[in-house]
Parts: C-alpha cells; sequence; structure tokens
C-alpha cells in the first residue's frame, strides 16, 4: 500500500469512525508526514506496511534528532499508533509493530498564567474607536469568561448562545458538545457587538449563523485570533508569551484559585480526564498561605 492511499483511508477513519473535527485530523495527517519523511530519507523506502517495531523505534530516534521537545514527540507516536491501528482494523497488516512502542517520557509543565490585572490591559490595549475593536473586546471577554478553545470560539454560533439564560453551548473535541456558563461582562460584549456591529456586516452564503465574522462576512480563523492575541499583549507591554490558550489556562487557574470544585472546573473545560484538569490545582504560594492562616485550626 502506498502512503497517498494509507493517509487517504486514515483521514477517512478518523472523520467517519472516531468523529474528529477537521483540525484534528489535520494533526494526525502531519504525524504521517513525518513518517514518510522519515521514509523517505532510507536508502531502501518503507511502505507504510512495511514497517517493523525496530523500525519505528529508529523512526523515534530520528525525530528526537529533529530537536523536537518530548510533549512533541508524544504528539507523534500518539499519531503513529492510531495510524497502525487503522490499518490493523483494515486487515492491512497482521501484526500492530507499534503495539509495543514506548513514548518519550513528557515533562509536567506549568501553563503560562495572567494576572487579572494583565486580563484588564490586554482589554484596555483594545481601540474601540474602530469598527472591530467591540468584536475583538468580546473575543476576549468570551475567551476569560469561557475559557473556550480557540476553534470553539471561531465555531461558535448564533443558535448556541442561551445569554438570557447566562449560558453558551460549544462544540469541543471530537464533535462533543458541552453547556458553557458566560458572565455578565461576557453577554455585555458580544450584544454590544451583534446588535450594534454585526448587523452592518455584509455577511457571506453560509456564514449568517457565526458569531465572529471579518470585514468580508466570513468566520474568523484561529491564525487571526492568535495574531490578535500577539498584538494586544505587545500593546499592553505584557512580556509573557502568551496566546488565546492563555486565557483558558488563566480562566481555569483563577478558577480554582478561588475555591472552585475541580470537577466542575473539568466540565467547563470539556476534558475527559481529570488529570488534565489537576495541572490547574499549582496554587501560587501566597493564595496556599493564606488558605492554611485562615482555617487550620493552630492558626
Amino acid at each position: 500500500m502506498d502512503w497517498r492511499t494509507a493517509t487517504k483511508g486514515f483521514q477517512t477513519y478518523l472523520r467517519l469512525e472516531k468523529g474528529l473535527s477537521r483540525n484534528s485530523i489535520e494533526a494526525y495527517s502531519r504525524d504521517i508526514e513525518k513518517l514518510e519523511q522519515y521514509s523517505e530519507s532510507l536508502p531502501a523506502q518503507l511502505k507504510p506496511d512495511a514497517f517493523t517495531l525496530n523500525d519505528l523505534r529508529n523512526f523515534i530516534m530520528w525525530v528526537n534528532g529533529l530537536g523536537m521537545l518530548p510533549s512533541s514527540q508524544a504528539r507523534v507516536l500518539s499519531g503513529v499508533k492510531s495510524f497502525y491501528k487503522y490499518l490493523l482494523i483494515e486487515d492491512i497488516i497482521k501484526n500492530d509493530p507499534a503495539e509495543l512502542l514506548e513514548s518519550p517520557k513528557k515533562q509536567r509543565k506549568l501553563p503560562t498564567v495572567l494576572s487579572y490585572q494583565d486580563i484588564e490591559s490586554l482589554l484596555g490595549a483594545i481601540d474601540l474607536s474602530k469598527p472591530e475593536g467591540q468584536r475583538n473586546k468580546a473575543i476576549l471577554e468570551v475567551l476569560y469568561s469561557c475559557g473556550l478553545r480557540v476553534s470553539e470560539l471561531t465555531e461558535l454560533k448564533l443558535s448556541n448562545l442561551y445569554l438570557d439564560i447566562e449560558f453558551i453551548k460549544v462544540l469541543g473535541k471530537g464533535s462533543k458538545e458541552r453547556l458553557v456558563p458566560i458572565g455578565g461582562e461576557a453577554i455585555k460584549a458580544l450584544k454590544l457587538w451583534i446588535e450594534n456591529v454585526r448587523v452592518h456586516v455584509p455577511i457571506k452564503k453560509g456564514e449568517e449563523d457565526m458569531v465572529f465574522l471579518n470585514r468580508r462576512g466570513s468566520r474568523l480563523s484561529r491564525v487571526y485570533v492568535f495574531m490578535l492575541i500577539k498584538q494586544l499583549a505587545e500593546m499592553a507591554g505584557i512580556k509573557k508569551v502568551i496566546s488565546p490558550h492563555t486565557l483558558r489556562h488563566s480562566f481555569a487557574t483563577h478558577l480554582v484559585e478561588g475555591g472552585a470544585d475541580l470537577r466542575a472546573v473539568q466540565e467547563m473545560l470539556g476534558h475527559e480526564s481529570i488529570t488534565t484538569t489537576e495541572i490547574y490545582t499549582h496554587l501560587d504560594r501566597e493564595y496556599l498561605k493564606e488558605v492554611i492562616t485562615s482555617f487550620h485550626p493552630r492558626n
């Protein structure tokens, strides 16, 4: 089986059988592209169904030589393992060579988090005199108020806004829907954008239900939101390297620091496993000191 046929079949499997989003399928496809690139670097190029466990171990060493972080290597390995599971299910291979392949140990890295003052500075850097200013403010307010992934924000629909009861419906990873509470400031910013500015945008056919649009009437790209956050951070004098995901981290961290139940935070973030959410328990020393001072019986 050639690489093109195998990759196309894998993409179809991920879309139809696994129900993965376009972004996830693209990520898995990039993992297989790396495996193909490795094959092309060999004196005798290997087809997808010709790889052995030893070949895959050499591939991991090759990936390591590219200077990728352990977390990125683990991401590639996960994609390759899924690829060989697909080949096994389809009877293209009789044995899974990736079954005994070990993942590189991932470093448990704490996420970058903004303070509430940083969030205020970001919002203050938005030029509300420009037509897109109110939209950009709504973007930041919703990201921080609801802890959304950037793809969840760009795919947010008007028909999934229940602002009268202070909830929005979000389409998360694996096309899983969840209801997320939305705060008053975010509701206010959304209404100003939708009712005062968005109504004057010439909307492209098929985009009528999208909340956030560019000036041409199409939904915003993920790249645009990344660039917006980066630009606002520079204008606000924030030295940390941040992205839209930083607002999601900040949302979760501020909730946990405020005493929110970890299970509730897990539900709002759409995490499958509570262990993913537990990273937000990295409370600062002052907060921990304050809690102990206030509640420990010997104090």
